[in-house]
């Protein structure tokens, strides 16, 4: 019988795509990501002795490998498709290592994109694992290990359990603690803008607004004393046109998307975490079942540096350009895009596998988001290929008693690539422009008014999770791969707490921060970790021998560790309560902020003289449909998010209001009776409603998507309670706990007795053996 060839790809997923294309010579089988990795219970690298790493079966993982091995014994060839980049090369490793797979049977390769060709050509080209690669993917993970096991139980000690340390993670941090820094030592600066109100003298030939400029070069007015000056003199001379410049525009489409710059517009345009973004733009990547075409990979590879596009991309996308807007919304050649420097430019940039495969062809086969996602990467790439827009735009310049005023406006002549795609921004400063009358040079103008308007600067904002990747990314620290986890690790520990979008550093990330600047320097420094990013990629290429670098990190490591427990010996640092505005309506403190099982709350800081607590409350869009008030997110007792009005407790009867619901309230209001709408809560889009029942468009609990409520969901909440939380389900979760444990704890008991019977038997026999004997 002749024996087939084996692929093992990380996931099941990956697996159903790539065993369509490759027939029924191939057996496909996944790994469910790695196998082994260092122990969870310590350190797992013998720095004493050259590095040593002792690798371990990750557990739960057995009978995988099992399976495995017993396919790669059958198998004449051995194909190891784990993802292009280090990770994935380091899996591949892993694999042979652990299966013991000969060199001779063993082939890597790699998709860049998973379709029918791209597999069939790799597997037509296999390689040889690239130890290299591998090698840079062990010295990353050998110095985060180093850093989290060693600094982690100094923090636990001398701060609080718990807490760890990264290399990224806490240059993550302190970018974030150093904007706050920023933003509390900012100190305003007052200016002014003096605007000029304008007609042409003929009547009704055109009004418009020009602003001031200076008097022969630019001019900042800092105080009110300054635009009175202004004003009184230009109130005292005539306005005339001193030029008028009219030109076209061009804008070019941004690039295609990297990692950094998909997770930041996924952030901006559809309020996805980086985390989420990833995840879903794995399963475009590994496939996806698309009615009438079976299982596609939708993308190109999603951890990438590169701003490469394949020729045959771009001659796709010139195609379908071509066919779908015509000839003038193609440039003419294919744009090609500079990858910055130091960039790995491992593979090409993150573009639909097929351009052809439209958005909205194939959105009944997608579940929201990957709809989304995917129609934001088909949408930038195909707009990256088209021709520039072009704006008319118009600037004027007027002068009177030697002081110029400015009015500008642009409008869109040819849409160009924007008839696809527009960037996102992560501050929108563009004030709208009123047309501006067709004016000439010398034209007389009459002034109507001056609206002089006081300003203060204002401080640097503070970074959402997109603006932080943004600044990881100019700063070289991290790579494609790690921007996700990190931005979710500095969450996770509560080092930072998001505030609608923005991220906002805890006293906690603030004393974890200032103990690592202190004691611990190079590692929170911006420089030595993209030096060290640097280094890595010198692994990577073969330059640097990856255990000489761990051995000279871990030389000036060991020696700050060392001081470090010295200078602390004894002394325990105090995390300072977060304290929030909130009052307690026990003792009149202020409440301070406070974690547990189920996150964050507010708690009275006089314990134990005082035990009060309540959730945190969310100010939300919209109106209570009730009495009008303020819609406040809160938290219920088993963690689950709710909505009520903020007179559920009213101490005033009268203006007590019981509205609380788990449907999240949106901002736009009803078109027939102005309430407003709600949603269902969970991921992904979900069509707003109405909740007034005497509105035409009401929609009733029972067509919301949820299930049936109990007679006892059914019951009048208690004051201040969330509404039905029967209908959650944490007792459901709680019992099958309970069953579980029951189980187990019989299976315990029998396998006892078992035991007890065998060893009463084993007692009598050698008691037989014996009078025998």
């Amino acid at each position: 019988m002749a024996k087939s060839n084996l692929v093992i790809v990380e996931s099941p997923a990956k697996a159903k795509t790539i065993g369509k294309y490759l027939g029924p010579g191939y057996q496909v089988k996944a790994s469910m990501g790695h196998v082994r990795d260092l122990p969870k219970s310590k350190l797992g690298v013998d720095v004493d002795n050259d590095f040593t790493v002792d690798y371990q079966t990750i557990k739960g993982k057995e009978e995988v490998i099992d399976d495995l091995k017993k396919a790669a014994k059958k198998s004449d060839k051995v194909f190891l498709a784990t993802d292009p980049d280090r990770e994935g090369e380091a899996i591949s490793w892993h694999l042979k290592e652990m299966l013991g797979i000969p060199d001779d049977k063993t082939y890597r390769v790699t998709f860049n994109e998973i379709t029918k060709k791209v597999v069939n050509d790799s597997i037509a080209h296999p390689r040889a694992i690239d130890m290299d690669l591998v090698n840079a993917q062990q010295a990353r993970r050998v110095l985060d290990r180093i850093v989290g096991y060693q600094i982690s139980p100094l923090l636990w000690k001398k701060i609080r359990r718990g807490l760890s340390a990264g290399r990224v993670q806490s240059v993550a941090t302190r970018l974030v603690c150093e904007r706050e820094a920023d933003i509390k030592a900012f100190v305003p600066q007052e200016y002014w803008s003096l605007e000029a109100d304008l007609a042409r003298i003929a009547p009704n030939l055109g009004q418009f607004k020009a602003s001031f400029y200076g008097k022969e070069k630019k001019m900042d007015l800092n105080s009110e004393e300054e635009v009175q000056a202004v004003a009184q003199a230009v109130q005292a001379e005539p306005f005339a046109v001193k030029s008028v410049k009219r030109q076209d525009k061009q804008r070019n489409p941004a690039p295609p998307f990297i990692t950094s710059t998909l997770q930041q517009e996924a952030s901006r345009k559809l309020n996805m975490t980086p985390r989420r973004t990833m995840s879903i733009a794995q399963q475009l990547y590994e496939g996806v079942d698309i009615e009438g075409e079976g299982t596609v990979g939708l993308i190109t590879y999603m951890r990438t540096d590169s701003l490469r596009l394949s020729d045959e991309a771009t001659a796709a996308a010139r195609d379908f350009i071509l066919s779908r807007y015509g000839e003038q919304y193609y440039p003419g050649k294919p744009r090609v895009y500079k990858t910055k420097s130091g960039a790995q430019d491992a593979h090409e940039a993150i573009r639909p596998s097929n351009v052809n495969l439209t958005p909205e062809d194939i959105k009944k086969s997608l579940t929201a988001e990957q709809y989304k996602l995917y129609k934001l990467i088909w949408s930038r790439f195909l707009a990256c290929q088209m021709a520039s827009a072009v704006y008319d735009s118009v600037s004027i310049e007027v002068e009177s008693a030697g002081y110029t005023f400015r009015a500008t406006h642009s409008s869109l002549k040819f849409s160009g690539y924007t008839a696809v795609y527009v960037e996102g921004k992560d501050e929108d400063d563009e004030t709208f422009q009123s047309p501006l009358p067709d004016l000439k040079e010398g034209e007389p103008l009459e002034l109507k008014g001056l609206t002089p308007d006081q300003h203060f600067t204002q401080p640097p904002s503070r970074y959402t999770e997109a603006t932080l990747i943004k600044a990881l990314e100019e700063k070289g620290i991290g790579r494609p791969s790690t921007y996700a986890p990190t931005i979710s690790t500095i969450l996770d520990r509560e080092y930072v707490v998001k505030e609608g979008k923005n991220l906002r550093p805890t006293p906690l990330g603030e004393v974890v921060t200032g103990l690592m600047k202190d004691k611990f320097t190079d590692i929170v420094d911006t420089a030595f970790t993209a030096n060290m990013e640097e280094q890595l990629d010198e692994v990577e290429t073969g330059k640097v021998d990856w255990k000489s670098l761990l051995s000279q990190f871990y030389g000036g490591f060991e020696k700050e560790l060392q001081q470090a427990e010295t200078d602390l010996d004894g002394e325990r640092i105090k995390v300072p309560d977060e304290v929030s505005d909130v009052i307690c309506p026990k003792c009149g403190r202020n409440l301070v902020y406070k974690s547990g099982r189920f996150g964050r709350f507010l708690a009275c800081p006089g314990w134990p003289e005082c035990d009060h607590t309540q959730p945190i409350v969310i100010e939300m869009p919209g109106k209570c449909p009730k009495c009008g008030g303020k819609i406040l997110k809160k938290t219920s007792k088993r963690g689950y998010a709710y909505y009520g009005c903020e007179n559920n407790s009213n101490k005033d009867e009268a203006r007590r209001c019981d509205f609380m619901t788990w449907d999240v309230p949106v901002k736009d209001n009803c078109p027939q009776c102005g309430h407003t709408l709600f949603k269902k809560s969970g991921r992904g889009f979900k069509k707003p409603f109405c909740i007034n029942p005497e509105c035409p468009n009401f929609l009733p609990e029972d067509q919301r998507g949820y299930k049936k409520k109990t007679t006892a969901a059914t019951e009048t909440p208690a004051e201040g309670a969330p509404p039905e939380e029967e209908k959650k389900p944490a007792k459901k979760t709680a019992a099958k706990k309970t069953t579980t444990k029951k189980a187990a704890t019989t299976k315990k008991t029998t396998a006892a007795k078992k035991t007890a019977t065998k060893k009463t038997a084993a007692k009598k026999a050698a008691a037989e053996s014996t009078e025998e004997a």
